[in-house]
Formats: structure tokens, sequence, C-alpha cells
């Protein structure tokens, strides 16, 4: 058993303002299983690069194991996969190698080949290409990939090798950063069984809660000014969040009400004390002369004693000021939806995408009336996405009938976010957006002011995504159209964006893996099937 400890730890980039951690302190044991949660731009990929020691940082990082981080480049991606993956695990590749020079000295290599052979057979005898080969099996991953060119294996074909490989790598605790997002609801499953039954300890960042609840023991989840370690999975920790929110606000609430008090009760004091001092110049009573020394000194004596209570009355507010909760908090989105004469805005009859002339999927056939949510499911590579190319109008060769009510106006969230460039305010100008409404919708979704004048570049990537959904969100139209919209999108925001599409019940044709969101926000599923 070893403990990763981090104390007093500080950290910032240089050209940010804001530092990203003050002064954080926890410990974890190398044998847990943890997700790592928080928002998007809080650090979670920074701070595994600080456990990584990539980083100069001030305060204290004690990581008395070895760590391996994915993702990772390989050296030649255009190898076949299995030998392109081979080559991060050179040790045991030098293993089989010193055996085999030692064989050809004879006796004068005995003594090392002994040594070596011993260590071999702790690796179970299997060559490096064979323990590949099973782990690559136990990740469902089809052996005929195997000997295709990495470059060429689909992105949830390379997450599952490369993760293959990290598992046999020589160390003692493994940082894994976001594997979900390129594997669809097959692939999520699997992965969960490989990394629950694995041996090795993680921290795992992911933002799908099923995913999380199957293959994780703690939850490390960064807040707005602390590091937090509990024991359990996403829905244990999720449960006790909206148990402490609920006291906490309990608490802020009395905490106010004691500080309205104190503040009506200092303004009453000082407002006595106002008036006895005007009392030296009041009116004279029965014909006497008031004797303004005495009201004088009266006054002087409460304005002291006032004084006095006025410095302790601030003092209590300022600490009671200083136990108010900084509570993480969703304010609620809003929509509206444009509305169509038409109650069917889209008819699909046997449409299928061709390419080559040969179909990408079955035939599949289905409406899409106003207010409906559809969930539109396949496995990688199903064609999904070549599907709302079609439906947003580009002129792909299929088979079937299209239909769109007219004038049908689709605001749609793509996956890529690769082509994001330049300042926010080209990216608005360009799109020809509302600049008032995007910007109160991305902080809603947790972006600060700074945010805004960054380049678009410096962006996370969920900070990208959201732009995305914002940008979606503010465009008018009868149909939202969104292809995995939440890829890289934190936990919060996800359930932010479910009570928005509860709740408003606009017309939306979705493509997502996060069987949470599935299950909360669709009613209907359409499912594509191989040809």
């Amino acid at each position: 058993m070893s403990q990763i400890l981090v104390s007093g730890l500080t950290f910032g980039y240089d050209a940010d303002r804001e530092l990203i951690f003050e002064g954080v302190s926890f410990s974890l044991d190398t044998r847990w299983k943890l997700g790592l949660i928080g928002r998007n731009g809080k650090g979670k990929t920074t701070l595994l690069r600080l456990l990584l020691g990539e980083l100069e940082h001030r305060g204290e990082i004690l990581m008395p194991v070895k760590a391996d981080y994915f993702p990772f480049a390989l050296p030649d991606e255009e190898l076949p996969a299995l030998l392109a993956v081979r080559e991060i695990l050179a040790p045991y590749g030098r293993m089989e190698r010193e055996m085999e020079e030692m064989l050809a000295l004879g006796e004068a290599g005995a003594e090392r080949y002994g040594e070596v052979l011993g260590q071999y057979l702790d690796c179970g005898g299997y060559t490096v290409e064979e323990r590949l080969a099973r782990e690559a099996g136990l990740l469902q991953i089809d052996p005929e990939a195997l000997g295709r060119k990495f470059s060429l294996l689909s992105r949830g074909e390379r997450t599952k090798l490369m993760l293959a490989a990290l598992f046999l790598k020589d160390n003692g605790f493994l940082l894994i950063d976001e594997p979900t997002n390129h594997l669809d609801s097959a692939g999520r499953e699997t992965l969960a069984r490989y990394l629950a039954a694995s041996g090795k300890g993680y921290i795992l960042v992911s933002h799908d809660r099923d995913f999380l609840d199957r293959c994780t023991d703690h939850v490390l989840s960064i807040g707005r000014n602390s590091i937090e370690v509990q024991r359990g999975n996403f829905s244990t920790w999720e449960e006790n969040r909206e148990q402490r929110e609920n006291f906490e606000a309990a608490e802020d609430e009395r905490l106010k009400k004691d500080i309205r008090r104190l503040k009506q009760a200092a303004a009453q004091r000082a407002s006595w004390a106002e008036k006895a001092e005007q009392g030296k110049l009041g009116s004279r009573n029965s014909g006497l002369r008031p004797d303004r020394g005495y009201i004088g000194h009266k006054a002087a004596k409460m304005m002291k004693r006032a004084s006095s209570i006025e410095r302790r009355t601030e003092k209590a507010i300022r600490e009671k000021e200083t136990l108010l909760r900084e509570r993480e908090h969703s304010e609620p989105l809003k929509l509206q939806m444009l509305l169509h004469p038409q109650r069917r805005l889209l008819e699909l009859r046997e449409v299928s995408v061709l390419y080559g002339g040969r179909p990408v999927f079955a035939p599949v056939s289905f409406c899409v009336e106003q207010g409906e949510r559809i969930a539109l499911e396949g496995a990688n590579g199903s064609g999904k996405t070549s599907l709302f190319r079609l439906l947003l109008g580009e002129e792909l060769e299929h088979a079937g009938q299209v239909s769109r009510a007219a004038g049908l106006e689709i605001s749609c969230a793509e996956q890529d976010t690769s082509r994001l460039r330049g300042s926010l305010s080209d990216y608005i100008a360009g799109r020809g957006l509302p600049e008032s409404l995007l910007k109160a919708v991305l902080r809603k979704m947790d972006f600060s002011r700074e945010q805004f004048r960054r380049p678009l570049e410096r962006y996370s990537e969920g900070q990208k995504k959201k732009l995305l959904l914002a940008a979606s969100l503010c465009r008018p139209g009868h149909l939202l159209l969104w292809d995995e919209p939440l890829n890289y999108v934190d936990v919060l925001s996800r359930m932010q964006l479910e009570e928005l599409l509860c709740e408003f019940s606009p017309t939306i044709l979705f493509v997502e893996h996060d069987g949470a969101f599935r299950r909360r926000v669709a009613q209907r599923t359409v499912r594509l099937q191989k040809p």
C-alpha cells in the first residue's frame, strides 16, 4: 500500500490571472479506483499533469509510485496496431531479446539468463504480442484490427488498445483522462468491466455517470475552493452532495437572517444616537432653555456606546459572512423554440446513406413530430453522423425519401470542435448570434467573464462543446439536431441540460452515449442497424 500526498498545492498558468489551485491538500491510496469530477476548465487534466511532475508549482506532491497517463503519443502510428502499441512496452521486448542473447553466450550467460527468465515467468511466460492480444480480446477488439495500421483504426479501437498496453506496463498507478469520449454504449460497458476487474489503482476522468458507477470505489472532486476525497462511486457522491447542499442552503439562509438582523439593529442604534444629539438644538419646554451640556454629554455617551456596539456588530457580520458557503450551483437554462404550423417536421422512408453505392446502414423509417425528444442509437461507424448531415441538407448519395416540412429551421450542435479558432467576438459575429444572450447562457454554464477574453484555442474541450451547445440554444429553430453533444462536458452541466430539455420539451433528435442522459431525456429511440 502506498499513499499519494498533496499538501498546500498552489498553481496557476502564467497567462491567466486566476489561480487554478490555491493551498489545496488531500491524500489517497494507490489501490483505490478514483473518479475525478469537476467543472470544465477547473483543472482536472492540470491536476493529472501536476501528479506526473510536468508542471512547476508551490506546495508539496509526494508521489511514491510510477504513474502512467492516458492518452499518450505512439512513436509510429503507421505500424500495424499490435506493433505500434508494443513500442511502449519496450522493457518486455528487451527482456525477450536479452534471453536470446544470453542463450547465444552459453555458460557465460547462464546466470543472467536465469535472472531474466524469472522476470519473464513473473509476466506469465507470454510474449508481449501474446499478452497484448489477450488484453485486446478482453476489450472485445476484433483480432483483425490488430494487423491494420494503427492510424486506420477507429478512435474507439485506438482507445481500447492503448489502455490495454497501459495496463501491461510496469507501473504502480494510472491517470486515465476521458477514455469514453469515442466509445459507443457497448464499448463503454466493456471498458467499465475491464477497469473494474483490473488489479491496478487509478484516477479516472469521466463525465459518464453510469460508467463511473461501474468502475470506481472513491471520488476525487474539484470544487470552487478545495479538492475532496470521498468513499463510494458517483451515485454515492451525488447523494452526499445533495444532502450537504440542502444542509448548507438552510445554514446560509439562517446566517443571512442573522446578518440582516444585526445590520438593522446597528442602524437603529445609530438613529437613536443621532436623535439624542439633535435634542441639544430642541425647542424650549415650559419656557425653559434645554440643558445642552447635559443632553450633549448624554448623547456622547450613547454615541460612544453605539460606536462600540457597531464595531462588535460589524465584526459579527464579517464572521457570519465568512461562514457563507460558495456552493457549486447551476442556474437553470431557458429555451425558446420556433413553432411550426405543421405537426410533422421530418419523415424518413426506407432511408440509407450510401458510400460507393453501398449502404452504410439498413434502411430506416421514422417521423419527427413537434415536441418529440428522440435518441438516435447505433454502434460506432454505423452512420449516425452521416444521417445527420443528410438531414441538414448535404448532398449525400442515399436511398429512400426524406421529407422536410416547408420552411423548417434546424439548430445544430455538431460533434467536431477542431474548427474553433480566434476570439469569441469573431465567432459570434461570424454566425450572426445574439451576443448578450449567448454570453448569458455561457455564464449559466459556468464560464467566467475572464473566459470571454481568451482565444477559443485556449478553451478546454469541454468549454468548446459548451460553446457549440450555447450557440445552438441561441439560434432560433423548430428542431434541435445534436450530435454527441456531451463529449467532454462536465457532469453538473449534463444535469443542467437534462433539466432544460425536460422542462421546455423542444423537438430534438440527438446522438448520445451517456446512458443516464438518454434515459432522462429521450421519449423514444431510433436504432441504426448494419445493412
